[in-house]
This record gives structure tokens, C-alpha cells and sequence, in this order.
């Protein structure tokens, strides 16, 4: 996968597949599937580390994931975001950070928004790095939007999406993410610019989908909003694994003589 190939699938109409993935383990695994991309999401921030928000991210935290999760899946295509306020801080300070994580082997960085930092992403994109945009819901504005609401629900909203978006795609973004916005206004966009969609709670006629590997692995049966879908109760399965080898354990079945070194005289 590479930025050609975002605008072949979106011409062959071919559905594009990003996921979430943090750590050398999971990438790992995902880099023995079909799986088309892997987001090093500002989401570790929640999912690794317990925050409530995305804003702790740190630029060395992400590096230090996007290195790990490219040394595991060397055969995909790696997007890094940009945390909070990192691309905010002028040009060369931005691309301090851009560096930072393209040095770590990703193949792409993300960033949210684009009011106020277009002459960065121009930059960014004239440097050689593609970038991927992401409106509607953005995490990192958390306290500007007032909550995790669903963007885009009025005339003006609506107006102001189009717009974010057409001009992340002047800027030269190669893709850009659509969270949490009403399937009208996703699939308006999408069919408006040349350049393909992934929707996250954006309903199906985006180009292609992003959830976060936590979810889709229903690792928290208590967090579902709308638009996750539990492809396994994997909260379940991994408390029921704790719990057997806790037993096997307890009742001595585990280690067996097989699972066990012996002196040989």
C-alpha cells in the first residue's frame, strides 16, 4: 500500500481498511492479515495509557509506538499522528516533529484540522511527507467542540466540513478521516473530492473504514458507541484465559513433564 494506491482504490471504488496499532505485538499480527493500513493513533493515549482524552500524547511517545509497530509489520503501510498542538508551533518546530516520526520508518503522518495550519501542511507536502487530514470530530479540539458530539448536524456545519475539506485537498493531503459526521454530509464530501475518505462514524459510503483495534476486538464490553462493531468479545476471551491458566496453575496441571526441563545423565 502507498499513497497511489489510496486514489486507485477510490477510482476502482475498492473499500479501504485502516486500523489502529500501538505496539510490536499487535503489529505483529495484523501484518499477517489483509489489514491495508495501520494508524499509530494519539488514541494510546486512552487506549495504552488510561487518559481521559488524546492531549497527553506526547511526540516521543508516539515515535517510541510508530518504531515499535513498524519493526512488527514491516509489510504495511504505517500513519503516525501529529499530537496535540505539535503542528501548531510553527513550521520548523513542526517539521522537528514530522521528523522525528518519519524517522521511525512511518510512511505518512496525520494531523487534525486544517484551519490556521495550511501553510504547514503545504509544507509538509512540499517536503516529501504525505499527510493524511481528519475533520468532523476532532479529538484534540476535546474543550473547543464541548464533548465528543457528532460534527456537522446544521447548514453551517455542514458549509464549514466542505470546506475544511476541499482545502486539506489543496493543501495536498493524500486522504482524509471523517469522524463522527451524519452519513449526508460524508458521502457529499466523499463524492465531492478526488481524493479518498475514511470514515470512523461516518457511515458506509466513505472510501474506506477506521476503528481502533481495541474496539473492533471488544476489549471493553462497556464502551460502544454507535459506530463500533465488536468483531470478538475479546474482553471475554482474555479474562477466560487469566482464569484457566490461574487454575491449571492452582490445581498443579500446569507445567506438565512435556512443559518441563529435565537433567539428562
Amino acid at each position: 500500500m502507498n499513497v497511489i494506491e489510496f486514489q486507485n482504490k477510490k477510482k476502482k471504488k475498492e473499500k479501504i481498511t485502516m486500523i489502529t496499532c500501538y505496539t510490536h505485538w499487535e503489529a505483529r499480527i495484523l501484518d499477517q492479515t489483509p489489514m491495508d493500513v495501520l494508524l499509530v493513533g494519539d488514541s494510546l493515549a486512552m487506549v495504552i495509557y488510561g487518559h481521559p482524552t488524546t492531549l497527553p500524547a506526547t511526540v516521543e511517545m508516539m515515535a517510541r509506538h510508530t518504531e515499535a509497530v513498524v519493526r512488527g509489520a514491516p509489510h504495511k503501510f504505517v500513519i503516525s499522528d501529529l499530537p496535540f498542538l505539535s503542528f501548531r508551533k510553527g513550521i520548523t518546530e513542526s517539521m522537528n516533529t514530522v521528523e522525528k516520526l518519519m524517522q521511525t520508518g512511518a510512511h505518512a503522518v496525520k494531523l487534525e484540522g486544517i484551519d490556521g495550519h495550511e501553510e504547514t501542511v503545504k509544507h509538509i507536502v512540499q517536503s516529501g511527507v504525505p499527510v493524511m487530514g481528519h475533520i468532523g470530530l476532532t479529538p484534540q479540539s476535546f474543550h473547543g467542540l464541548g464533548g465528543f458530539k457528532v460534527q456537522g448536524q446544521t447548514e453551517e456545519q455542514k458549509n464549514i466540513l466542505m470546506k475544511q475539506a476541499l482545502k486539506l485537498q489543496e493543501c495536498g493531503a493524500f486522504s482524509i478521516v471523517l469522524e463522527c459526521v451524519p452519513d449526508d454530509i460524508a458521502t457529499a464530501i466523499t463524492q465531492k473530492l478526488s481524493i479518498p475518505t475514511i470514515g470512523i462514524g461516518a457511515g458506509k459510503n466513505t472510501d474506506g473504514q477506521v476503528l481502533v483495534l481495541q474496539d473492533a476486538l471488544g476489549m471493553n464490553s462497556t464502551f460502544k458507541p454507535k459506530f463500533v462493531r465488536h468483531f470478538m468479545n475479546g474482553e471475554k476471551e482474555l479474562m477466560m484465559a487469566a482464569t484457566n491458566y490461574h487454575n491449571a496453575v492452582k490445581t498443579g496441571e500446569f507445567p506438565t513433564l512435556d512443559e518441563s526441563y529435565n537433567t539428562h545423565l
